[in-house]
Protein backbone atom coordinates (compact mmCIF):
# COMPACT_ATOMS: atom_id res chain seq x y z
CA UNK A 1 0.00 0.00 0.00
CA UNK A 2 1.37 3.61 -1.36
CA UNK A 3 1.85 5.81 1.70
CA UNK A 4 1.01 9.79 1.77
CA UNK A 5 5.26 10.27 1.50
CA UNK A 6 5.05 8.28 -1.82
CA UNK A 7 2.13 10.38 -2.90
CA UNK A 8 4.09 13.60 -2.48
CA UNK A 9 7.57 11.80 -3.59
CA UNK A 10 5.29 11.16 -6.64
CA UNK A 11 3.94 14.00 -7.10
CA UNK A 12 7.90 15.93 -7.19
CA UNK A 13 8.49 13.25 -9.84
CA UNK A 14 5.62 13.88 -11.91
CA UNK A 15 6.26 17.59 -11.86
CA UNK A 16 9.80 17.28 -12.84
CA UNK A 17 9.30 14.89 -15.31
CA UNK A 18 5.85 15.73 -16.82
CA UNK A 19 7.04 18.69 -19.30
CA UNK A 20 10.18 16.56 -20.81
CA UNK A 21 7.73 13.13 -21.31
CA UNK A 22 5.42 15.13 -22.94
CA UNK A 23 7.87 16.60 -25.60
CA UNK A 24 9.38 13.13 -25.94
CA UNK A 25 5.69 11.59 -26.52
CA UNK A 26 5.39 14.59 -29.06
CA UNK A 27 8.10 13.66 -30.90
CA UNK A 28 6.81 9.80 -31.19
CA UNK A 29 3.67 10.73 -31.98
CA UNK A 30 3.75 13.93 -33.57
CA UNK A 31 0.11 14.81 -32.42
CA UNK A 32 -0.65 16.69 -29.38
CA UNK A 33 -3.77 14.95 -27.88
CA UNK A 34 -2.26 11.50 -28.24
CA UNK A 35 1.16 12.67 -26.58
CA UNK A 36 -0.97 14.07 -23.73
CA UNK A 37 -2.96 10.57 -23.33
CA UNK A 38 0.12 8.43 -23.65
CA UNK A 39 2.12 10.73 -21.36
CA UNK A 40 -0.99 10.26 -18.33
CA UNK A 41 -1.42 6.58 -18.96
CA UNK A 42 2.03 6.25 -18.12
CA UNK A 43 1.92 8.12 -14.91
CA UNK A 44 -0.88 5.82 -14.19
CA UNK A 45 1.45 2.51 -14.91
CA UNK A 46 4.27 4.04 -12.96
CA UNK A 47 1.97 4.69 -10.07
CA UNK A 48 0.69 1.32 -10.13
CA UNK A 49 4.01 -0.43 -10.22
CA UNK A 50 6.14 2.03 -8.55
CA UNK A 51 7.12 -0.78 -6.45
CA UNK A 52 8.93 -2.25 -9.01
CA UNK A 53 10.94 0.77 -9.69
CA UNK A 54 14.71 0.26 -9.04
CA UNK A 55 15.78 3.68 -7.36
CA UNK A 56 19.42 2.98 -8.57
CA UNK A 57 18.17 4.16 -12.20
CA UNK A 58 17.29 7.14 -13.86
CA UNK A 59 13.55 7.74 -13.19
CA UNK A 60 13.23 9.84 -16.29
CA UNK A 61 14.63 6.68 -18.14
CA UNK A 62 11.94 4.42 -16.73
CA UNK A 63 9.45 6.52 -17.53
CA UNK A 64 10.27 7.37 -21.25
CA UNK A 65 10.11 3.13 -21.81
CA UNK A 66 7.05 3.50 -19.89
CA UNK A 67 5.99 5.84 -23.06
CA UNK A 68 7.73 4.22 -25.12
CA UNK A 69 5.37 1.35 -24.89
CA UNK A 70 2.36 2.86 -24.68
CA UNK A 71 3.02 4.78 -27.62
CA UNK A 72 3.79 1.44 -29.39
CA UNK A 73 0.73 0.10 -27.83
CA UNK A 74 -1.31 3.22 -29.25
CA UNK A 75 0.41 2.25 -32.72
CA UNK A 76 -0.89 -1.54 -32.76
CA UNK A 77 -4.34 0.17 -31.75
CA UNK A 78 -3.99 2.90 -34.58
CA UNK A 79 -2.06 0.90 -37.34
CA UNK A 80 -2.19 3.70 -39.57
CA UNK A 81 0.55 5.37 -37.70
CA UNK A 82 3.98 5.63 -39.15
CA UNK A 83 6.40 3.56 -36.86
CA UNK A 84 10.47 4.66 -35.26
CA UNK A 85 12.96 2.47 -36.24
CA UNK A 86 15.14 1.23 -33.34
CA UNK A 87 17.88 3.76 -34.22
CA UNK A 88 15.70 6.78 -34.06
CA UNK A 89 14.29 5.84 -31.04
CA UNK A 90 17.45 5.52 -29.30
CA UNK A 91 18.35 9.48 -30.95
CA UNK A 92 15.23 10.29 -28.95
CA UNK A 93 16.16 9.04 -25.91
CA UNK A 94 19.91 10.08 -26.27
CA UNK A 95 18.54 13.29 -26.80
CA UNK A 96 16.09 13.25 -23.96
CA UNK A 97 18.97 12.09 -21.62
CA UNK A 98 20.91 15.26 -22.74
CA UNK A 99 17.94 17.40 -22.20
CA UNK A 100 17.53 15.15 -18.13
CA UNK A 101 20.92 16.70 -17.75
CA UNK A 102 20.54 20.05 -18.49
CA UNK A 103 17.13 19.74 -16.50
CA UNK A 104 19.24 18.90 -13.22
CA UNK A 105 21.46 22.45 -13.70
CA UNK A 106 18.90 25.47 -13.30
CA UNK A 107 16.28 23.46 -15.37
CA UNK A 108 16.08 23.30 -18.98
CA UNK A 109 12.81 24.77 -19.34
CA UNK A 110 14.10 28.08 -17.15
CA UNK A 111 16.92 27.77 -19.50
CA UNK A 112 15.09 27.85 -22.76
CA UNK A 113 13.06 30.32 -21.87
CA UNK A 114 16.08 32.63 -20.65
CA UNK A 115 18.12 31.95 -24.32
CA UNK A 116 14.60 32.80 -26.25
CA UNK A 117 14.86 36.08 -24.49
CA UNK A 118 18.79 36.30 -26.48
CA UNK A 119 17.71 35.81 -29.80
CA UNK A 120 16.76 38.30 -31.79
CA UNK A 121 13.34 39.62 -32.10
CA UNK A 122 12.51 38.03 -35.57
CA UNK A 123 14.02 34.32 -34.28
CA UNK A 124 12.34 34.68 -31.10
CA UNK A 125 8.76 35.45 -33.15
CA UNK A 126 9.26 32.75 -35.13
CA UNK A 127 9.49 30.22 -32.37
CA UNK A 128 6.58 31.62 -30.28
CA UNK A 129 4.73 31.18 -32.92
CA UNK A 130 5.64 27.73 -34.68
CA UNK A 131 6.59 26.06 -31.27
CA UNK A 132 4.53 27.30 -28.40
CA UNK A 133 1.28 28.59 -30.24
CA UNK A 134 1.25 26.14 -32.51
CA UNK A 135 0.67 27.01 -35.92
CA UNK A 136 1.42 25.02 -38.72
CA UNK A 137 4.50 26.70 -40.93
CA UNK A 138 2.49 28.02 -43.29
CA UNK A 139 -0.01 29.60 -40.80
CA UNK A 140 2.92 31.14 -39.20
CA UNK A 141 4.38 32.49 -41.91
CA UNK A 142 1.42 34.85 -42.87
CA UNK A 143 0.90 35.75 -38.78
CA UNK A 144 4.37 37.01 -39.26
CA UNK A 145 4.26 38.25 -42.67
CA UNK A 146 6.80 36.29 -44.45
CA UNK A 147 7.21 33.53 -46.71
CA UNK A 148 7.59 30.04 -45.66
CA UNK A 149 11.08 29.71 -46.86
CA UNK A 150 12.16 32.39 -44.65
CA UNK A 151 10.02 31.19 -41.31
CA UNK A 152 11.94 27.49 -42.05
CA UNK A 153 15.29 29.59 -42.02
CA UNK A 154 14.90 31.77 -38.70
CA UNK A 155 13.60 28.53 -37.06
CA UNK A 156 16.59 26.88 -38.24
CA UNK A 157 18.57 29.87 -36.95
CA UNK A 158 16.67 30.03 -33.98
CA UNK A 159 17.47 26.30 -32.86
CA UNK A 160 20.46 27.10 -33.48
CA UNK A 161 21.05 29.75 -31.66
CA UNK A 162 19.12 28.14 -28.50
CA UNK A 163 21.35 24.71 -28.67
CA UNK A 164 24.54 26.72 -28.44
CA UNK A 165 23.47 28.94 -25.66
CA UNK A 166 21.85 26.14 -23.71
CA UNK A 167 25.85 24.22 -24.48
CA UNK A 168 27.14 27.41 -23.23
CA UNK A 169 26.60 27.42 -19.57
CA UNK A 170 25.49 24.02 -18.70
CA UNK A 171 26.63 24.82 -14.43
CA UNK A 172 25.66 28.18 -14.05
CA UNK A 173 22.54 30.61 -14.73
CA UNK A 174 22.06 32.70 -17.93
Amino acid sequence: MKTGADRKSFAILVGEHHRGLLAYARALTKEEHTSRDIVQDAFVVAWRNLETFDVTRDFGSWMRGIVRNKWRESLRKNAREVVLDDETLEFLEADARQWDGLRDHGGVLTRLELCLKKLPESLADAVKAFYYDGYSGDEAARLLSVQSGTLRKRLERARGGLRECLKAVPNSNI
